[in-house]
């Protein structure tokens, strides 16, 4: 800014104190203070202003940048899962082609599909043995509601 050494600063003063008078000189100080503080604060906060828009600038273009790359990235992949599909598709065919059976290579047949066992709950249950089924907690006996009341009923209460 302005280079005032200490004799500037006294010759002004001097010269303040002549033209103002020692009985203003004190407020029009603080006057002078007080708009030389908003001054400096105006500035301070125009230099920030200044700093956040080149922040921002700065990060606008590392996000284009990073953008950009990550599109790359995805291109490159998917060029290559792409290829890697038309591989595996001309590979598929090239095997499951009439071609094939006409070389003479053979072909493993398909596996048989999935039937489900048809187990009998019935019969497996028929065949654990009791002592397991009393230790287990398993019911051996088909008992009513009337009945299962009269078992489990406290004493006393008839």
């Amino acid at each position: 800014m302005l280079d005032f050494g200490f004799d500037k600063i006294a010759l002004i003063g001097a010269v303040a104190l002549i033209v103002i008078g020692p009985e203003k000189l004190p407020r029009v100080a603080r006057t002078v203070g007080t708009l030389l503080g908003k001054a400096q604060r105006y500035v301070a906060d125009v230099k920030a202003e200044v700093n956040r828009s080149i922040e921002l600038e700065e990060l606008q273009k590392m996000k284009s940048q990073f953008e950009t790359a990550a599109r790359d990235v995805e291109q490159s992949v998917r060029q290559e899962v792409d290829s890697a599909t038309q591989a595996l598709n001309q590979t598929w065919s090239d095997v499951t082609s009439d071609s094939a059976y006409e070389a003479g290579t053979t072909i493993a047949p398909p596996p048989p599909e999935y039937r489900h066992p048809k187990k009998n709950w019935r019969l497996k249950r028929g065949a654990t043995p009791m002592w397991f089924k009393q230790k287990a907690g398993v019911r051996r006996h088909t008992q009513s509601g009337a009945a299962r009341v009269a078992r489990f009923r406290p004493p006393g209460i008839r």
